[in-house]
């Protein structure tokens, strides 16, 4: 730690605590963090391979060798809460932390609608075919540089077949299956984190509000 920090002080990792920052704050944090890493991972020129240089107070980077101006990248992502009847269908990595289920998500491809992105992740993923979509919010997730985009899907068949690649587990959970994990309570699911807009679309529709999150456009 530098010897300039206060006592007490020490460097945490944004995700763990963006929850306890103001928003203005975690807007800033969220910004320095995302515009940090691109600048790291995009150095040199992908047009002609030599080495680029910062301009505009970080937001573009310039080759002078060919000129070809580069902007910060965003990534669309989908993220789904696929219903049947009154279940929602939640999967885990078997990255996380033991007993995290969350929704499913997965990117956006190159000339791909998000709707169809939806359909497709969840097809791919659970075996499960998705029918109506409908758009519910956004969130920046500049981890490092998606943009997530949250959706409602009417599942049209409940049978799970995973990609064990993408997958560990997938499982329908009831509203009263999600309350008492959210209560901390249910043996074996915990429920993504806080902060987190997969927690905010299961909050909403455990609370049967989906309508509010809608209107209100983002979960920022």
């Amino acid at each position: 730690m530098h010897p300039a920090f206060p006592a007490g002080t020490r460097f945490a990792e944004l995700r763990a605590v963006m929850t306890r920052l103001p928003l203005l704050d975690a807007e800033a944090a969220s910004l320095a963090r995302a515009l940090t890493q691109w600048h790291a991972s995009h150095g040199f020129c992908a047009k002609c391979g030599a080495k680029s240089d910062m301009a505009q107070g970080g937001w573009q980077r310039l080759c002078p060798s060919c000129g070809t101006e580069h902007y910060p990248r965003t990534d669309p992502v989908v993220i789904m809460l696929v219903t049947h009847g009154n279940r929602v269908l939640l999967g885990r990595n078997e990255r996380w932390p033991q007993g995290m289920y969350s929704l499913l998500a997965g990117f956006v491809e190159p000339g791909e609608a998000p709707e169809a992105a939806v359909r497709r992740e969840v097809l791919e993923e659970a075996g499960v075919p998705v029918g109506q979509v409908r758009y519910l919010a956004s969130q920046p997730w500049p981890f490092p540089t998606q943009l997530m985009t949250a959706w409602a899907g009417e599942a049209l068949d409940d049978r799970i077949t995973i990609d064990p690649e993408e997958l560990e587990e997938a499982r329908w959970v009831s509203r009263e299956e999600l309350a008492q994990a959210f209560r901390g309570e249910h043996p074996e699911i915990t429920p993504a984190r806080p902060g987190a807009i997969a927690r905010a679309v299961l909050d909403h529709w455990l609370a049967d509000r989906l309508g509010q999150l809608s209107a209100d456009g983002d979960c920022r």
